[in-house]
């Protein structure tokens, strides 16, 4: 006999994402034994090494992912939102002056063993932030003034990030730009951003003509085929000003690009960006990381050297393979059809987050939604793009996969949150 507490659960929750989440993350455990197993001989439930430890962050992960689902009243989420947001906010900046140094950034609190970074929580809290102020009643980002206070949420914990050397990490906050196209940004902004990366990219890799050849065939195609046809002239003046100015910020875009190259970036960031835009070849220095990866994914074939048997896995080749190159022993080991696995399974969480957000009958869900599926993505653009090239190394996890008990604690919230109002709608409605 069915009671009515298993029906309820059955019809409210979405399983579908509790399944994937928990396939990414075991398919993950799996990937970083087989990483360490020849350095580091153990069992996968030793916890004096890493794969014991990431089990065990699992275990706590799944009883924080049950708690939230059905302990916590999904309603606050959105009360908490705006002191969540200024406490991890001020944990930002503290971990600046107080945080123990990592690989030349200060992002990290260590107490005792145990170290957490507040970046993986700002993603949350973030999220949570711009939800609740988005879905305010007669909030429109068609009004300038809405737009800015929406852009200075998102930028100011990215800026604090950036001031704590963790560029990757603030870099994964353009994810948020996909709620904002959703709730009614204009794509205009999408398309500079997108010129603004593509004249970086040309100033630095392309003689000092093209770039500027860019700006102008690109502002002739908009005067011929958006302004030009306009027949209201005050409409037609409008175009023809914002087509002019973001063409002067264009070439001022071009003018300051060497001097944030080589000022504002740190050497190891530099040598990164050069070595993929093909201006430097550094096999044994800044390309070597990249280089040993793609040699691993591109030997595991179609389906893979098999379980454990990865020589470039198995010999410590490929540096941080535990981390930020966990994808490249899923490629050695299982392959193509491995690689394809994962990427599906993360296409179909993504997707899912996105249908179940547009399913929902409010904004704060919606808006909630978005921003996950935003962070998620960017997330799995960078770090596959890192592992096979096209991609600056700048340290971004694979989300539920890398090892990292504060990666894998703050995406499980993150979805499990989700989750929890999706859970919460199909209760009432």
């Amino acid at each position: 006999m069915t009671t009515t507490l298993d029906r309820g659960l059955r019809k409210t929750v979405d399983w579908s994402l509790v399944v994937s989440w928990l396939l990414l993350v075991l398919i993950g455990w799996v990937n970083i034994y087989a990483s360490i197993q020849s350095s580091e001989p153990s069992s996968m439930f030793d916890l004096h090494y890493r794969c014991g430890m990431q089990f065990l962050w699992f275990l706590v992960a799944l009883a924080m992912g049950m708690v939230v689902l059905f302990a916590v009243n999904p309603r606050l989420w959105e009360v908490i939102s705006s002191p969540a947001y200024l406490v991890v906010l001020v944990l930002l900046v503290a971990v600046i002056f107080l945080g123990t140094e990592h690989k030349g950034s200060h992002s990290w609190f260590t107490v005792g063993s145990v170290s957490f970074q507040p970046a993986e929580i700002s993603k949350i809290t973030t999220s949570l932030f711009l939800a609740m102020m988005m879905s305010q009643a007669g909030f429109r980002l068609s009004a300038r003034g809405n737009l800015l206070r929406a852009f200075l949420l998102i930028g100011l914990p990215a800026l604090i990030i950036v001031l704590e050397r963790e560029t990757g990490s603030a870099l994964v906050y353009a994810g948020f730009l996909l709620a904002l196209y959703r709730e009614g940004m204009s794509g205009w902004y999408l398309f500079f951003i997108g010129m603004a990366i593509v004249l970086f990219v040309l100033t630095l890799a392309t003689p000092a003509w093209v770039p500027f050849a860019f700006i102008g065939l690109v502002l002739a195609l908009f005067l011929l085929f958006h302004v030009r046809p306009i027949r209201h002239m005050r409409l037609r003046r409008r175009y023809l000003t914002r087509a002019l100015l973001s063409a002067v910020a264009g070439v001022l875009l071009v003018f300051s690009t060497n001097f944030v190259f080589r000022y504002l970036l740190r050497d190891y960031q530099r040598n990164r960006i050069e070595v993929v835009l093909g201006l430097k070849d550094d096999p044994a220095g800044a390309g070597y990381n990249v280089r040993q990866s793609m040699i691993a994914i591109g030997s595991g074939g179609l389906f893979g050297k098999g379980f454990l048997h990865g020589t470039q896995t198995a010999y410590g080749f490929v540096p941080e393979q535990t981390t930020d190159f966990i994808f490249c022993t899923v490629g050695e080991e299982w392959g193509f059809f491995g690689c394809l696995v994962v990427l599906l399974l993360y296409a179909y969480l993504i997707g899912r987050i996105i249908v179940d957000a547009d399913a929902s009958r409010e904004a704060f869900t919606r808006i909630y939604g978005y921003c996950v599926a935003g962070l998620l993505s960017m997330h799995l653009l960078i770090n596959v793009g890192m592992t096979i090239g096209l991609v600056p190394v700048i340290g971004i996890t694979l989300p539920l996969m890398s090892y990292g008990g504060s990666s894998l604690l703050a995406f499980t919230l993150l979805i499990f949150i989700f989750i929890a109002l999706h859970r919460q709608e199909n209760k009432y409605f």
